[in-house]
């Protein structure tokens, strides 16, 4: 059965609702620029409490577990077995798009709030899971809130620190009621046994759904990922003017060579077949000494690798850090790292893609595959051992920018999808 969009007396208008909800948030997190929604900040908390209050609105059951994630639950007629689980997270990046993370949320809030209304009752309780700080632009690591679930915070990950350097990760996620004594332990605040399988509806945050005109797709994997947040290049200062280039311990330019260096190896390994994005979000010079005359001795940045290999992960990095020893000793500079973050890549469940292609095919919709290039919290239920899948809705204009530019009629079939695969599981 679909879910009610144009009958006469619908039971649930999916498309009034979720333009309802898109535009409560994007009404309280929208800046200047795009939305955002700071982890363990103001915006984060105003969606979870959007959320919570659309739950209990539809006398869904509500939680913050120890982690302080939002929790709702359809309770099932035997709730001792494993759990169906969906969701999303619900931080943003600085200065965002409105869909990334909370069309995942809303999409499983939507098949709860049908299924209540419609006096459907699963055998086994359905939860939509909605995470905190799931982007790493906030505290560097992505998944914390889905992580901390499964007991995967390290203590050096808790002493991160907010990117503003005011407050650590721990003290953050103490202020808004996450459990930190169990989490700083290592404890694992959820038995795994009691999730049957983990679902994520996400859109694409690339272009290849809307270059093969894909409404929905189906993840196959999704990339791992290795990082630093600050690499510090340093040289020595000196006058523009004065200093010939043999003497000069130039760090703009020795950073400079060294990502045309690493873009032109990424590129020979594109053509070999290998699986592998390379970026360098942030650069900067010394702020409070920098001008245009003056040969700068300090230049960091940030890098990151992605794959789907973690052969291909660890073996760019060795060449990353060989061409880092090459050119200082060219050029006289000294490169320095700091923490190195691994982020495992993961394989979605093979029983749940054929699922999945299978209700696709039901509905009359597409039920091609895509790899994720970014980064989600399904990676963490999935290196867990548990079954995980992923739907992809289409979104023009990329994603972690203000343009993101998903259709509310691609966001009502991937809801439908969602819907009819959690109301029939695998």
């Amino acid at each position: 059965m679909k879910i009610s969009v144009e009958e006469e007396q619908p039971l649930f208008d999916i498309r009034t609702e979720s333009e309802k909800l898109f535009s409560g948030l994007a009404a309280m997190s929208a800046g200047e620029i795009g939305v955002t929604r700071e982890a363990y900040g103001q915006g984060e908390q105003e969606a979870l409490d959007l959320f919570k209050s659309y739950a209990l609105k539809f006398d869904l059951e509500v939680e913050l577990d120890a982690a302080a994630n939002l929790v709702v639950t359809l309770p099932g007629t035997h709730p001792d077995k494993p759990c169906i689980a969906c969701g999303s997270h619900l931080d943003s990046v600085p200065q965002g798009g409105n869909f990334d993370g909370a069309a995942g949320i809303v999409a499983g809030l939507l098949c709860l709030v049908q299924m209540r209304r419609e006096g459907f009752t699963p055998q086994q309780n359905i939860k939509v899971m909605a995470f905190r700080c799931e982007e790493s632009a906030w505290f560097g690591k992505p998944y914390i809130g889905s992580s901390a679930l499964l007991g995967l915070l390290s203590t050096l990950d808790m002493e991160a620190y907010h990117r503003s350097g005011q407050i650590k990760l721990f003290e953050a996620m103490a202020k808004s009621g996450a459990d930190v004594e169990r989490i700083q332990n290592g404890e694992i605040l959820i038995n795994p046994k009691s999730i049957g399988a983990y679902i994520e509806l996400h859109i694409e945050q690339g272009p290849v759904m809307i270059s093969r005109n894909l409404p929905t797709a189906i993840v196959t994997g999704i990339r791992g990922a290795i990082r630093h947040r600050r690499i510090t290049c340093l040289g020595q200062a000196g006058h523009s003017g004065t200093v010939p280039r043999w003497l000069r311990q130039d760090a703009f330019f020795a950073t400079a060579e060294l990502i045309s260096t690493l873009d032109e190896h990424w590129r020979v390994l594109l053509e070999r077949g290998l699986d592998l994005v390379i970026t360098s979000g942030t650069v900067a010079t010394n702020a409070k000494v920098h001008a245009m005359t003056r040969i700068p001795d300090e230049v960091s940045f940030s890098f990151e690798i992605r794959s789907q290999s973690v052969d291909a992960l660890e073996a760019f990095y060795h060449l990353m850090q060989t061409e880092c020893n090459n050119i200082a000793k060219n050029r006289r500079v000294k490169f320095q790292f700091d923490r190195k973050l691994y982020t495992a890549p993961a394989r979605i469940s093979d029983a749940w893609i054929e699922h999945l292609k299978k209700k696709s095919e039901m509905l009359d919709f597409p039920s091609e595959t895509i790899p994720s290039g970014a980064g989600h919290d399904a990676a963490v239920f999935a290196n867990f051992g548990i079954p995980t899948a992923m739907i992809f809705v289409r979104n023009d204009k990329g994603s972690h920018n203000p343009e993101e530019s998903m259709e509310i009629d691609d966001f009502i079939k991937g809801t439908e999808l969602l819907y009819h695969t959690l109301k029939e599981p695998v």
